[in-house]
């Protein structure tokens, strides 16, 4: 603990670690009733039933009908979720009946920044028991600090959902454009169209195998046993990349790797890769591959090529393999297995492309850019938003900011 004469005017010292003095540490039993969900019901409704990873069922009468923090017993055990409407939590969690008046808000807010544990159980699966909750120490402010603590998160909150639908709708304009473009090509006025094996096209537009434009490859990627991952040379797995043709990050996973191995299945700039074993939503996902800053591979689950780049450019190939119709082309080319499909090199050399001209080409690909700039633009302000919900949470949390020195942050 922090020596009391080291403690920040009007701070004390606490179980949980420094508070401000006007806030008390209580045990989430003095609070609430910590009670068992049940079995949900076996008829269909419209309320949500809750285990411990979240709503997983939807059930016809409600356990709760007043608002109150679900908590995860078994599995993931200490996840807290917010039920502000009528629920049946299940009987894997437990749920809060309050016995004190609380803002539930700030109780989530503090459960979600300092989660309970189910690890210590002597179990292979972690859970929790009653008394874990009802020992659990947490910060009380007086309840209308509480309130404006969470009124605070909450406006983030908000701000962060309102983002999320910006960048919806900024994909569904670049999946719009992208449609437009494939029927009446790039120019300022819809060009005469053609009925094609793959649908409508401009009419000087042409229909070729994708194969007849493949320069290398296709080629299956490499397996490795998972004994071998952890230290070495980055590789690409299939969870790495979006349907959108998107990386989620270059953070990839490493694997131990001969040199022979390395240089085999060696990813160049501007080669693709395509998902080939996978569910059939993301069975064929591409992705056009950028300068990597070290040597990097792929897995065996996916295959790559390369394309000419003379009459079919790579940035355009990959706009159509990211398409409805192409991946409506590699279902049905697709064998299916019970818990997932493939797709082999035969497949994907017999997709049929829309071929433009090269310039209409990169007029396509330059319009599409523009709407990825705007999407990603509008990701970062959502990352942003994150941060700032993160870091007001634990300053918030902890007193540490307390609301009249948060009002310029908010405006």
């Amino acid at each position: 603990m922090m020596p009391s004469n080291d403690l920040p005017d009007n701070f004390k010292e606490t179980e949980i670690g420094p508070i401000p003095v006007s806030w008390e540490v209580v045990p989430l039993g003095s609070l609430a009733r910590v009670k068992y969900g049940k079995a949900k019901p076996k008829q269909e409704g419209i309320i949500p039933a809750m285990g411990s990873g979240g709503t997983y069922a939807w059930v016809n009468e409600a356990l709760v009908d007043f608002p109150t923090l679900v908590i995860g017993r078994k599995g993931t055990a200490g996840r807290a979720w917010l039920m502000d409407k009528p629920c049946w939590p299940s009987d894997t969690t437990f749920y809060l009946e309050w016995t004190q008046e609380v803002d539930i808000h700030f109780l989530f807010g503090y459960l979600t920044l300092n989660p309970l544990s189910g690890e210590h159980a002597k179990t292979t699966l972690p859970s929790l028991s009653r008394p874990d909750l009802e020992n659990y120490l947490v910060p009380c402010p007086p309840l209308p600090e509480q309130r404006r603590i969470a009124h605070v998160l909450s406006t983030i909150q908000r701000a962060i959902a309102a983002q999320d639908g910006l960048i919806a709708a900024a994909r569904e304009v670049k999946r719009s454009l992208m449609q437009r473009l494939f029927t009446y090509g790039p120019g300022p006025e819809p060009a005469p169209t053609k009925e094609t094996e793959i649908g409508e096209i401009p009419e000087h537009w042409e229909v070729v195998q994708l194969g007849d434009h493949i320069a290398e490859g296709p080629q299956n990627g490499l397996y490795k046993p998972l004994s071998l991952y952890g230290e070495g040379t980055p590789i690409i797995r299939i969870n790495d990349y979006d349907t959108d043709g998107r990386f989620a990050s270059l953070n990839f996973r490493r694997v131990r790797l001969e040199p022979a191995e390395i240089q085999k299945y060696l990813l160049r700039e501007k080669d693709i890769l395509v998902n080939r074993v996978n569910s059939l939503p993301q069975l064929g996902k591409s992705i056009l591959v950028p300068t990597f800053p070290e040597p990097t591979v792929f897995e065996s689950n996916m295959m790559r090529f390369a394309v000419d780049g003379i009459r079919l450019l790579p940035q355009y190939a990959i706009l159509f393999l990211c398409s409805p119709q192409a991946h409506t082309q590699m279902v049905g080319k697709a064998k299916r297995a019970v818990a997932q499909s493939s797709i082999n090199q035969g497949d994907v050399k017999s997709l049929l492309v829309p071929l433009p001209p090269t310039s209409e080409q990169t007029t396509i690909v330059r319009m599409a850019a523009a709407t990825d700039r705007k999407i990603e633009a509008e990701e970062q302000r959502k990352v942003a938003l994150q941060s700032l919900f993160l870091s007001m949470l634990h300053q918030l949390m902890t007193g540490q900011v307390r609301i009249p020195d948060i009002v310029e942050v908010l405006q």
